[in-house]
């Protein structure tokens, strides 16, 4: 299959402010000029969407897969100021609460029975029942793209935020969070027991750049964190009870805006994606999985070649034709900003059934990802053949991005020479590139479709 980066004109553009993924990844939401719109994410299928008149929204936040959302508005002619925050319940079809707050709000996360808002020097947390009561409140650093992440699952209690200072993060723990209710019959397995309490104290302020921070990312049990910084080249990845650095992925080794890391829902690999258009993945189980430099003997002198660069990616087409917005949530641009040069997304896990299953057999469920543009484009990506079990990834594939190859099999003698190593720096540099290009693994497209106007609403 050629994957080749190519172009898709679209004759009239599709204007999205917005997409994000539920917790679970089973809906997503979307807003544009119309309104707002509920997505089953896979199949992909629209469930309900809400159009307003007077004014655009930036955001629609959904609660899990229950039919409350927070709204922000947003754009040239906001429907809602910026300074506030309206709960809308979709059964409804109304609002039943607003939040109005002095300044303008910068981010939202919420997971049940809880919302804490952002703005840019502080975190506001609410806890949200039959009525919203403001519980706490927390000076941050600056921050104005409202970075915040909080921990979904059952049991979970984690909620993350920039810290006072520049490039630190801090960690606060909320009551344990409520499990669903079961729907249907139920289930033939016992119900999930609450995880036993930390033997130690665990820590609230976690180092995690030199540089400000770009994203924050914790899985649903909360039990790491994932930061990036405003250089765009390195994901770290923490022990948020220990406060201890697990792994360190780079992503390129040019600077670039990371928009967003996933982690799987069992938390054994991680995607990544940026401005460059490339989603990449990463294993974060033990083992050769991920890809090394060839010149990882020089890592004592050229920490570089040190770095573990993603087994497997995919690049999104760009778009001849399109506008790329950003939520005031997630990002500083406003729902005005200009075309960017590169298909701006949001990505996601899901789990589907494998279409490399034997004759005669039901097919065995496996995590696939979902990339959401902001053009409208629906893409569903699997890993690549033999990857289930975190195998190392073999030769061949088309080149798609300047990362070095995995480690090769033989080993070269170091130098004590600082003019040699500067120039192998430069030509291992561009023979890795060389080489990466039978070396990279891809990502298979199995299915791509369109969401937002596509559908016949707006």
């Amino acid at each position: 299959m050629n994957l080749a980066r190519h172009s898709i004109t679209a004759t009239n553009p599709i204007q999205i402010f917005d997409t994000r993924f539920e917790a679970d990844c089973q809906i997503f939401t979307t807003t544009t000029p119309a309104g707002f719109a509920v997505y089953q994410t896979w199949p992909l299928k629209l469930i309900r969407k809400r159009e307003f008149t007077g004014g655009t929204l930036a955001a629609a936040v959904p609660c899990h897969t229950s039919s409350l959302l927070f709204l922000l508005g947003g754009g040239r002619s906001p429907l809602y100021p910026p300074n506030k925050v309206v709960v809308w319940d979709d059964a409804a079809g109304e609002e039943v609460a607003e939040l109005e707050f002095r300044e303008r709000v910068r981010g939202l996360a919420c997971r049940r029975g809880w919302l804490a808002v952002s703005f840019r020097r502080r975190v506001v947390l609410f806890e949200v029942g039959e009525t919203i009561v403001r519980r706490n409140e927390f000076d941050t650093c600056d921050n104005p793209r409202g970075l915040l992440a909080m921990a979904t699952g059952a049991y979970s209690t984690l909620l993350a935020f920039p810290g006072r200072q520049m490039g630190h993060v801090q960690l606060v723990h909320l009551p344990p969070c409520i499990p669903p209710t079961p729907v249907g019959p139920p289930p033939s397995a016992p119900p999930s027991r609450p995880p036993p309490p930390p033997s130690k104290h665990p820590v609230s302020i976690i180092a995690a750049h030199e540089s400000s921070l770009n994203t924050l990312t914790v899985p649903q049990s909360g039990r790491m964190l994932a930061t990036t910084s405003s250089r765009g080249t390195l994901v770290r990845i923490w022990d948020t009870l220990s406060g201890k650095l697990i792994r360190v992925f780079r992503r390129g080794s040019d600077k670039a805006e990371i928009y967003g890391v996933a982690f799987r829902p069992d938390e054994k690999e991680v995607c990544v994606w940026s401005d460059k258009g490339t989603v990449h993945v990463f294993s974060l189980m033990s083992g050769p999985s991920n890809r090394q430099s060839s010149l990882s003997p020089l890592a004592s002198l050229i920490p570089y070649f040190d770095s573990e660069w993603s087994y497997a990616q995919y690049r999104i087409p760009a778009q001849a034709s399109h506008i790329s917005l950003s939520s005031t949530t997630s990002s500083s641009r406003s729902p005005t900003a200009d075309i960017t040069d590169e298909e701006k997304c949001m990505v996601g896990w899901i789990e589907a059934p494998s279409d490399r299953s034997e004759p005669g057999r039901d097919p065995p469920m496996e995590y696939q990802i979902i990339a959401l543009t902001y053009s409208g484009g629906w893409y569903r990506l699997s890993l690549p053949q033999g990857t289930s079990n975190i195998s190392s990834p073999s030769a061949g594939g088309t080149p798609l991005s300047s990362s070095p190859p995995k480690a090769s099999s033989h080993s070269r003698p170091r130098t004590n020479s600082v003019s040699s190593i500067t120039s192998r720096t430069e030509k291992g540099k561009e023979r890795e590139r060389d080489r990466d290009r039978k070396d990279n693994r891809e990502l298979v497209l199995q299915e791509y479709r369109k969401y937002g106007r596509w559908d016949g609403w707006g």
